[in-house]
C-alpha cells in the first residue's frame, strides 16, 4: 500500500485519531512499531518507517509497543477494501484469516477456498498489505493473545488455545521473543492491573473509529431481533450463540464516552473468543471509517445533508448469515413487524429450546439448515412459494453449495443467491448488505429508498432512475441506503403504514 510519509508523520506528531488503525509507525532506533496515537516521544523523521499493517511491521523485524497496545487499534484497513486500495479478494482473505482459517489449515487450502493458487494469494497480500498469509495469521494470533492476557483472567493455557496456538510452548516462545517477558509477567505488570475483570464472565474491549451512532444501531436491531434468540434491553444487545455442542450468551454494551464497546461472553465460550470477536466486529460494523465514508458521499447534495444529519451511522450486520437470509426471505413484501411475527413462529416450532439461561428472553436456538430443509413450514402460515424457497435454500446451505463468504465479488454473491426461485434482486442485495458487509450492495427496487431519494412526499423515483443516481455513491451505496432509510423513518415516524421493509 502507498503512503504519503509527510502526512503520516504529521499524523503521529499530532496523535491524530483519524489515522488510528490505518497504518503503524516503526521506529528504527528502538525496533518498535506504534499506533499513530501513541503518546511516546515523537521520533525523528529519518528514524521512522510506515507500514499498512502490524503484520508488515512484524515481518520487517519490529515488535509491538507496550504503551499504545497495537492489539487495541481499530481495524479499518481490514474492513473497507475500497479504502484504501484493498481488493475484494484480499479483503475476503483477511476476513477468513482473522476468523482463524490458518490455525487449522494451510495456505493452499485457504487459497483453494478463494479460487486462487497459493502463489497468487501470497502475491496479492504482499502487494497490498506488505505481508504474506502466514505472517498475517501469526501477528493476528500474537496480538489477540496479548489482548486476552491484558483484559481477562483466563488461564494462560486457555489464552494460548483461544488465540489459535497449537501448543502452550509455542505460545510462551512467541510472547517471550516478541515482548521480552513471559505471559505472566505481562499480565502482572502495573499497566495491566486496571484491565482486570471479574470471573463471572469474559469481557473484552472492541475499539472502533468514531463517530458511532449507537442509539440508531441498537434501535435498528431491537426492531429486528429474532425472538427467543436475541434481545435488546437497556441499550444492550444480547443473544444465544452455539459453537459445536457449546451454548452460551454474548452481550454488547456500548460505552458512549469511549471509543470502544464491551463484549461480554459467558465463561464456557472461552475457546471460541476469536470467532466471536470477529463476528461481533462484522455485526456492529466496527471496522467502518465514518469520516472516509462521509467525505466520499458528500460529493452528492442529497448525501451531504444526510451524512451531516446522521453522523456515525453504521450498517447493522448479522451474527449468522444463514439466519439473516431466512429472515430476509420471511420479510419479503411485508412489514418489519409482520416479519418478526413469522420469525417467532418459525423459532418456536422448529428451533431448539435452551434451558438454564439467566435472561428469560433467551430461550431458543435458531433452527438449523438441516431442520428447515425438510420442515413443513405451511403450518406457521407461510405461503407455498416461501416454503419452497426456504427449503431449497436451506438444503443448499446444509450441503455446502452456497459459499457466500468466499464469493469473489458482490456480483458473484448476488449470482449465488438469485439462482434460487423466490430470491430476487431486493432480497439478494439486502443479504449482501447485512450478512456479507458489502459496502456497495444497494436494493434499488426498495420502495422506501425510491421515495426517500426523490426528496418529495408526492413522488417516487423509478428503480432505473435511482440506480443511475446511486452511481455517484459508489463504493458506499450500502451506507447511502442506510441514510435514506433512516431519513424516511425519521420524517414519517413509526406510525406510518409505509414502514421500511428492510
Amino acid at each position: 500500500m502507498k503512503f504519503d510519509p509527510d502526512i503520516c508523520y504529521c499524523a503521529i506528531e499530532n496523535n491524530d485519531e483519524k489515522f488510528d488503525g490505518h497504518f503503524v509507525t516503526a521506529v528504527l532506533t528502538t525496533g518498535i512499531y506504534c499506533r499513530p496515537i501513541c503518546h511516546a516521544r515523537t521520533p525523528k523523521r529519518e528514524n521512522v518507517r510506515f507500514f499498512a499493517t502490524a503484520a508488515a511491521a512484524a515481518e520487517a523485524g519490529f515488535r509491538p509497543c507496550l504503551r499504545c497496545r497495537p492489539e487495541s487499534a481499530p481495524e479499518p484497513w481490514e474492513r473497507h477494501h475500497h479504502a484504501p486500495n484493498i481488493s475484494p479478494i484480499v479483503s475476503r482473505a483477511l476476513r477468513m484469516i482473522s476468523e482463524g482459517a490458518l490455525d487449522e489449515e494451510n495456505v493452499d487450502a485457504l487459497a483453494k477456498r478463494l479460487h486462487l493458487s497459493s502463489r497468487h494469494l501470497r502475491r496479492y497480500l504482499i502487494e497490498e498489505l506488505g505481508a504474506p498469509p502466514i505472517a498475517l495469521a501469526q501477528t493476528r494470533r500474537l496480538l489477540f493473545a496479548k489482548k486476552l492476557i491484558d483484559e481477562t483472567t483466563l488461564s494462560m493455557a486457555t489464552v494460548a488455545f483461544s488465540a489459535g496456538y497449537s501448543s502452550i510452548r509455542r505460545f510462551n516462545e512467541a510472547i517471550r521473543q516478541t515482548y521480552g517477558r513471559t505471559p505472566s509477567e505481562l499480565r502482572n505488570s502495573r499497566c495491566n492491573r486496571k484491565n482486570r475483570n471479574s470471573d463471572e464472565h469474559i469481557r473484552l474491549k472492541l475499539y472502533y473509529c468514531p463517530p458511532y451512532d449507537w442509539e440508531q444501531m441498537i434501535h435498528f436491531l431491537q426492531k429486528r431481533t429474532l425472538p427467543g434468540v436475541e434481545s435488546v434491553a437497556g441499550g444492550r444487545f444480547k443473544r444465544l450463540v452455539r459453537f459445536d455442542d457449546t451454548i452460551g450468551t454474548i452481550e454488547i454494551e456500548p460505552v458512549q464516552s469511549e471509543r470502544y464497546c464491551l463484549l461480554h461472553a459467558s465463561n464456557n465460550l472461552s475457546a471460541y473468543l476469536l470467532p466471536i470477536v470477529e463476528r461481533v466486529k462484522q455485526m456492529f460494523d466496527l471496522r467502518a471509517t465514518p469520516t472516509i465514508i462521509a467525505e466520499a458521499l458528500s460529493d452528492d447534495d442529497l448525501m451531504r445533508d444526510l451524512v451531516h444529519k446522521y453522523p456515525g451511522l453504521h450498517i447493522p450486520g448479522a451474527w449468522d448469515g444463514y439466519e439473516l437470509a431466512i429472515r430476509a426471505i420471511l420479510g419479503q413484501q411485508i412489514s418489519v413487524k409482520a416479519a418478526t411475527t413469522f420469525c417467532r413462529r418459525l423459532i418456536v416450532v422448529y428451533g431448539k429450546p435452551v434451558q438454564g439461561q439467566k435472561d428469560p428472553a433467551l430461550t431458543t436456538l435458531f433452527p438449523t439448515p438441516i431442520r428447515l430443509a425438510t420442515a413443513k413450514l405451511t403450518d406457521i402460515g407461510l405461503t407455498v412459494q416461501k416454503t419452497n424457497t426456504i427449503r431449497k435454500f436451506s438444503q443448499a446451505f446444509a450441503e455446502g453449495e452456497i459459499a457466500l463468504e468466499t464469493a469473489l465479488s458482490l456480483e458473484d454473491a448476488l449470482g449465488q443467491l438469485t439462482k434460487f426461485p423466490g430470491i430476487g434482486s431486493w432480497t439478494a442485495q439486502y443479504i449482501a448488505l447485512r450478512a456479507l458487509n458489502e459496502t456497495d450492495a444497494f436494493p434499488a427496487g426498495d420502495l422506501i429508498l425510491r421515495r426517500s431519494a426523490s426528496q418529495s412526499i408526492d413522488s417516487t423515483l423509478s428503480e432505473r432512475s435511482l440506480l443511475k443516481r446511486s452511481e455517484q455513491w459508489r463504493p458506499w451505496r450500502a451506507y447511502a441506503a442506510m441514510l435514506l432509510w433512516t431519513e424516511y423513518a425519521t420524517q414519517n415516524g413509526s406510525a406510518t403504514t409505509d414502514q421500511p421493509k428492510y
